[in-house]
């Protein structure tokens, strides 16, 4: 049988004639942070103090001991970052250069000193710039000549940390008579009976030796004897259950064991998981243009998405723990869509079995990011040797739902000023649109692949086409107000966002000792969008008196402000299900303490956008949103159920008068929207009134009037501690009232957001990891809006 022998102990890092312990999985950067040789690159400006290691030549090293008992012994690294050469007592085994594949090298009879030697990332990439020529991109850095995690070199919200080192796994592997090289799994389901297709290819030591290969799945087990190097074995399992997105259904998994027999005996053995589900793409055109909607067994769906990036800029630090924590944080907020975004990595198994279990679609970018990459050699062999190894190592998840051959590079190409720059040499488009669909095609056949985010699926239109496939919305953020992603309706939304800083806590911690300003010299290292604080004090302009010299203030309104701007976007494109079928807010989470577009910040603490997403992505939703005949009050019923009931309206002053009311009868269909219209004496009239909807528990809000035009009172609460939190009762009208737990303690965590109370109503707010709760401490740490400010 196979033996697998971890090598993680006994590595040395080799820094300036020292030795330094390393630990493997990791990276140099984690080997110097250990060892004292560096400052924490998240604190301060501190990231400037370590880019010299992107810089440098690395060398890891550890004793190789001589096996005996089996026929072949695989030296096998399932990730070495990334232009490496192997060697073993002085002997050159092989070189590396992709941070995304895996590697293996006999060594069968060898021991002695085994060396990993890592140049430069930017030496390698600067060396195929030479021999490749100049290729424009959105960031000077760089990333698109080397098949390396394009945002370790920088971006917009992330630092630059050029790493290297041996980031995944690395093993000995003995084994004898045959191994198993490759499974491929199709996975297919109709009319219950489902169908498991394990195409197998082996690895022989003896050529003559017969070998058969030996499956189960769900109780039902097949043989299939092997022909040479390959060979297919079939099973049909009756009555599966089918594996549903969160909120469709359940997640049934069933494991899959495949065993390499010569003459009964088992040689090698490859177990996964897998779930039977049919997923397709429609991508119809109707009288709007051209769809864009995932459809899952046969149920059509609006996908309730967020843009996932590299939880941190070490990859190899990222536990299955913290993996899990992130997803169900997720989960938790409605999201049932994850995408992969491109300027990041393959992520590990964790990754993709934890969203097999909490029912989050994976929607997997090929890594490339807003540059021309170059085609010819030695990047185009990479390209496509990566390819197919991922999308076989990714298949048996049903989690997995479209493969997507880009981020931005199509859109960039044609408006961006590449064409003209590249006239005529090589940039990506022959991945995009050949290298990738044909591997998809040819080895995984039951998914979709579409050539880009965005794409209209034609360069007879224009790529980021609302009407047409998949857009990107950042016209907004960098140039206009919110209200206007009223403006369009897109087929699909696969980024938009607004920025806020992180939490109060992770400020302090990523900014030790420094006086808090939103234009400090901490605030503005940690600010990595070009012209980004002015385009967020732009954005506030709009809705809010800036608060000059009041960085507490400055920092609630901002949260704030990033909660209604995707509020925004998310309640009118909802309205319009099903021409639009999917949003996909840009990003669920950050790497490092940054203001960002994340609802998570580097800490892990979540921002009033998470919360607030819990209710946009909820599956009932109210929303006031302007048609053609007028106001209306849409009711978004994502449930498997039709919604029927009253809805209360209610015509109010700021002073918490009621004007007038009247009650509507609604009803929404399961998956359908419906549209109230909201009789003329109810709307609101000048900045002194507003509107309130409320039905089973939601409530929607409608000021007509900028709230820099508010006339609001001021506010009046009382706050009381429960067991496990406190209660706020409201005296007046209180809006946006937020609790910034972190304020009372670090570890402390609430579990409301953003709030509106009309007088007389309370809310009760969770809060756990607070070890003293006190009542005036609470109240210190409530905030909400004022007149003016």
């Amino acid at each position: 049988m196979l033996q697998d022998t971890p090598l993680a102990g006994g590595w040395i890092l080799r820094h300036e004639g020292a030795e330094l312990p390393a630990v493997v999985p990791g990276c140099v950067h984690t080997d110097l942070l250990a060892a004292g040789a560096v400052p924490d690159p998240f604190l301060g400006r501190n990231e400037t103090e370590v880019a010299w290691v992107g810089r440098r030549d690395w060398t890891y090293e550890t004793e190789l001991q001589a096996t005996n008992g089996h026929e072949q012994t695989d030296l096998v690294f399932d990730g070495l970052d990334t232009a490496a050469e192997i060697l073993l007592d002085g002997q050159l085994l092989g070189r590396t250069r992709n941070m995304h594949r895996s590697y293996r090298f006999d060594v069968t009879g060898m021991a002695g000193r085994l060396s990993v030697r890592f140049a430069s990332a930017y030496a390698e990439a600067e060396a195929v710039r030479g021999k490749l020529g100049e290729r424009p991109a959105a960031y000077t850095e760089p990333y698109q000549y080397i098949r390396k995690m394009a945002c370790s070199f920088g971006w917009d919200w992330g630092p630059t940390l050029v790493t290297a080192g041996i980031w995944r796994p690395v093993r000995l592997e003995q084994w004898s008579t045959a191994r198993i090289s490759r499974v491929r799994p199709l996975v297919t389901v109709e009319d219950g009976l489902g169908r498991v297709e394990l195409a197998v290819g082996v690895e022989r030591s003896r050529v003559e030796a017969p070998l058969a290969v030996e499956a189960t799945v769900g109780g039902v087990r097949a043989r299939a004897e092997l022909d040479g190097t390959a060979g297919i074995v079939r099973l049909e399992v009756p009555d599966v259950r089918l594996w549903w997105p969160r909120g469709y259904g359940e997640q049934p998994l069933y494991d899959v064991e495949l065993t390499l027999l010569h003459e009964d005996r088992a040689l090698d053995v490859w177990r996964r998981r897998i779930g039977f589900r049919t997923v397709e793409l429609d991508r119809r055109s109707d009288e709007h243009g051209t769809g864009f909607a995932f459809v899952v067994n046969g149920e059509r769906l609006f996908a309730r998405g967020v843009n996932w990036i590299p939880d941190d800029p070490f990859p190899s630090r990222i536990s299955r723990d913290r993996y899990r924590e992130r997803l169900r944080q997720a989960a938790d907020a409605g999201v049932d869509l994850v995408r992969v975004w491109g300027g990041g990595i393959y992520e590990s198994e964790d990754f993709y079995d934890a969203c097999d279990e909490f029912g989050l679609l994976v929607w997997q970018d090929f890594p490339f990011a807003c540059a021309a990459y170059p085609e010819e050699q030695p990047l185009r062999g990479e390209v496509e040797a990566e390819a197919r190894e991922n999308v076989v190592r990714l298949m048996p998840h049903p989690s997995l739902v479209l493969w997507n051959g880009n981020n931005e590079n199509l859109w960039g190409f044609r408006d961006w000023g590449w064409e003209p720059r590249l006239a005529g040499e090589s940039w990506g488009e022959g991945y995009y649109l050949g290298v990738l669909p044909r591997v998809v095609a040819e080895l995984d056949p039951t998914r979709p692949y579409t050539a880009g985010s965005p794409w209209s699926g034609s360069w007879d239109r224009h790529p980021n086409d609302p009407a047409h496939g998949t857009h990107h919305s950042w016209e907004v953020w960098n140039r206009e107000d919110y209200a206007e992603y009223r403006a369009d309706v897109p087929r699909f939304v696969a980024e938009f966002g607004w920025q806020a800083p992180p939490a109060y806590a992770t400020l302090r911690r990523a900014l030790p000792g420094e006086e808090l300003a939103s234009d400090s010299p901490g605030m503005l290292h940690h600010q990595k969008a070009d012209d980004g604080n002015g385009k967020l004090e732009r954005g506030l302009a709009r809705h809010f008196a800036l608060p000059e010299g009041d960085f507490d203030r400055w920092h609630y309104l901002m949260q704030v402000n990033q909660a209604r701007a995707v509020a925004a976007g998310i309640e009118h494109w909802r309205s319009h299900w099903p021409v639009c079928a999917g949003t996909v807010v840009w990003q669920l989470n950050d790497c490092w303490p940054v203001t960002s577009w994340a609802a998570i910040d580097g800490d892990g603490r979540e921002k009033p956008l998470y919360h607030e997403l819990r209710r946009l992505y909820a599956d009932r939703l109210l929303t006031f949103q302007v048609r053609e005949q007028g106001l209306v009050l849409a009711a978004v019923n994502q449930a498997p159920g039709a919604w029927t009931g009253p809805v209360r309206l209610r015509r109010m002053s700021v002073e918490g008068g009621m004007i007038t009311e009247t009650s509507l009868d609604l009803r929404a269909e399961a998956r359908s929207v419906a549209d109230l219209g909201v009789p003329h004496e109810l709307e609101p009239v000048g900045a002194k009134e507003f509107l309130v909807a409320d039905a089973d528990g939601l409530r929607a809000v409608r000021f007509p009037a900028p709230d820099r035009e508010v006339p609001y009172l001021r506010p009046e609460f009382d706050v009381t501690l429960v067991p496990g939190g406190i209660t706020v009762t409201a005296r007046t009208l209180v809006r946006d009232l937020l609790l910034q737990a972190d304020r009372l303690d670090p570890d402390a965590r609430a579990d409301t957001g953003l709030v509106t109370l009309l007088p007389g109503e309370q809310v009760t707010i969770g809060i756990r990891g607070w070890e003293t709760p006190d009542a005036e401490a609470a109240r210190a740490a409530l905030y909400c809006l004022e007149a003016g400010r």
